[in-house]
């Protein structure tokens, strides 16, 4: 088995999945709600699709062959609420995304260990993942918690549902035996 490779599929799962887990918040809402804010110091969900979208394309645009915080972004301009439309949000959201998967779909399981830097600072580029592991899921769950505000009633889980979770296990085992 090859550790390696092992790593880097299913890390890509896990990026599917919390794509996936984004989308289907963001498909709950009415457009106009996507570009909400509680208040003055809080971010609506397209300004976070925002943030994202840039971090993305700074992280892994020629990942192994420059520093992941590219000279042409703007990461103070991301928290600016200035997407015109839900069309435009998922355009980003998508060139954020397939940015991302396009890297990791070109990475080989033995350059896992090579040297990348970010800001400067040197990561391998298993660590640089992580980091990105780490950094895109928080805002995921921001848009989930935000759409379920936005949403009031009505909101569909997207995991288990309160009080459901002794039926959610014993389906769950259930699978598990067939």
């Amino acid at each position: 088995m090859n550790t390696n490779k092992t790593y880097l599929d299913s890390i890509k799962k896990r990026f599917v999945d919390y794509k996936s887990l984004g989308e289907k918040a963001i498909e709950q809402l009415d457009p106009e709600l996507l570009f909400k804010s509680f208040n003055e110091d809080s971010n609506s969900i397209a300004t976070i699709v925002k943030h994202l979208w840039g971090n993305m394309l700074s992280r892994w645009t020629n990942f192994l062959i420059e520093d992941g915080e590219k000279p042409w972004r703007e990461r103070d301009a991301e928290f600016e609420n200035d997407i015109p439309s839900k069309e435009e949000l998922m355009k980003k959201w998508n060139e954020g995304w397939d940015c991302l998967f396009n890297t990791l779909n070109a990475l080989k399981p033995e350059q896992l260990l090579d040297i990348v830097t970010i800001r400067g600072e040197k990561h391998t580029v298993l660590d640089a993942i992580n980091r990105q592991l780490a950094h895109y899921p928080y805002h995921i769950g921001q848009i989930v918690y935000a759409a379920k505000m936005l949403k009031g009633g009505g909101f569909t889980s997207l995991s288990i549902p309160k009080g459901q979770s002794k039926q959610f296990n014993a389906g769950m085992i259930g699978k598990e035996k067939k």
